[in-house]
């Protein structure tokens, strides 16, 4: 298999739901930070884009950000939703065609647009619609009717496990994994608080800047609260009605951006004589309860360490996507002595989770992590929504 390895990537300022980007369509914000990296690297031949998107519109959406962002229609593009994890996904299928020799240069990362999410709603065809509105039958229209004030079939969520559609399905999953695993407020909070000061001493000292790309006039990550204490966390409520632990804190936000990564095979390098400092070694996905989706990162470490014949003592730096302050936990307790070098720039509660570019923001982080500290080896991990955990092996 040809070695795969990344030229360099970029990525937006992270906003908040309907704040700088919430007139911004998620295939503007990619293309705009798209249009950035091709005009800082110049790839003489992109053979494939492949990017995560989680709430768009669906149809393709990367394919209609590539045109966007004004990229030759001859370049093929598609669309990878798995939730958390997408863009780790779009990463690994990436790296997976470079090694099978089927592409020598491709483009993967994410893009996320919550503010302009398009609301979802039941087709009156379907089981759930007949059996909660008795009205349906005769609105041939469908439901997703501007003259309609019942809203009780729309839904912004979508369905990740059997049974009823909760939209808070994740949170309670979140809830759930932090009873099961015996967490308390007081481990969450320390990470809560840990987060935000990592990545205020990372945005004060520029340490990602090399890496980000100011786009639509927003220059600085919204998420970051360097004022966030114990006292305001404790003044928090929970944010499920019959909840005892998660709170608008230990949850991660919701968000817009975008971030992409430049992959390339070894003969791209030696024919374009260029140089990388970063090798794709290795990746592991798998699946796990979907009822406590947080946990299934756990697994995707171990299975990664397993695959690579290594020991966490053999990485020097790990990149987690802490959607939840739990997730966290779960991870510095299986791996305690990696505290310092766990998100050392500042994770997801801080800077917040743009769903499908979230895996891409990580993987740019842990590069960067790997530079400042001298690792040789790095691991980039995240939980997805329906059980399934993925990581990403690095080595510098």
């Amino acid at each position: 298999m040809d070695k795969v390895f990344i030229l360099g990537g970029l990525r937006s300022y992270i906003g908040v739901r309907n704040s700088a980007y919430r007139h911004v369509p998620a295939e503007h914000l990619g293309a705009a930070v798209l249009k950035e990296l091709t005009n800082r690297y110049q790839p003489s031949k992109i053979d494939m884009i492949i990017c995560g998107n989680c709430v768009g519109g669906g149809g393709n959406i990367t394919r209609l950000m590539a045109l966007e962002a004004g990229l030759s229609e001859s370049i093929p593009s598609f669309t990878v939703d798995l939730q958390c994890a997408s863009s780790l996904e779009a990463v690994i299928t990436a790296a997976a065609r470079i090694q099978s020799g089927l592409a020598d240069l491709v483009i993967a990362g994410g893009f996320e647009s919550s503010s302009t999410q398009p609301m979802r709603c039941y087709n009156p065809n379907h089981p759930y619609a007949a059996a909660h509105d008795d009205t349906l039958s005769g609105n041939p229209a469908g439901i997703c009717n501007a003259h309609r004030t019942d809203l009780s079939l729309t839904y912004s969520t979508a369905k990740f496990i059997p049974g009823p559609h909760r939209e808070d399905v994740m949170l309670q999953g979140a809830e759930k994994t932090i009873c099961h695993y015996h967490i308390t407020p007081e481990e969450m909070d320390a990470w809560v608080l840990e987060s935000h000061r990592r990545a205020y001493r990372t945005a004060r000292e520029g340490l990602l800047d090399g890496i980000i790309v100011p786009v639509y006039g927003l220059a600085h990550d919204e998420g970051i609260r360097p004022r966030l204490n114990q006292r305001l966390l404790d003044r928090l409520p929970c944010v499920l009605k019959d909840g005892r632990y998660l709170n608008a804190a230990n949850a991660c936000t919701m968000n817009d951006g975008a971030a992409f990564l430049l992959l390339c095979s070894e003969q791209y390098l030696k024919k374009h004589k260029l140089s990388s400092c970063f090798r794709f070694s290795n990746a592991c996905t798998v699946g796990a309860d979907p009822l406590m989706s947080p946990a299934s990162v756990l697994p995707a470490v171990r299975g990664l360490l397993e695959r690579s014949g290594l020991s966490m003592d053999d990485i020097g730096a790990i990149e987690c996507n802490e959607a939840f302050a739990a997730i966290d936990v779960l991870i510095n307790r299986a791996y305690p002595d990696k505290a310092s070098r766990y998100n050392p720039l500042g994770g997801a509660l801080a800077y917040g989770h743009p769903y499908g570019a979230s895996g891409a923001i990580i993987l740019l982080h842990l590069m960067r992590s790997m530079e400042l500290s001298k690792s040789c080896r790095g691991i980039c991990c995240a939980a997805a929504a329906g059980g399934i955990g993925s990581a990403i092996l690095l080595e510098r």
